[in-house]
């Protein structure tokens, strides 16, 4: 089993993903061949908003010269 990601992109009225060339030769895959696809939603995470309701940003008193 070979692990890859692909983005799904609209194919006439449904949605299909792109296997890469890679995988196509590692797995040996054929055109009409019968595979079973594990679908993994990855979460999209936007940078805006990332820290909303976190406390305000402390100052450390000094005390850590040790490192410097």
């Amino acid at each position: 089993m070979t692990m890859a990601e692909s983005k799904v992109k609209k194919w006439g009225n449904s949605l299909g993903i792109i296997i890469p060339k890679d995988i196509v030769k590692i797995e040996e895959v054929n055109e009409g061949d019968i595979i079973k696809v594990d679908i993994i939603k990855e979460k999209k995470i936007s940078g805006f908003g990332i820290f909303k309701g976190a406390p305000p940003y402390k100052e450390e008193e000094e005390g850590h010269e040790e490192f410097w």
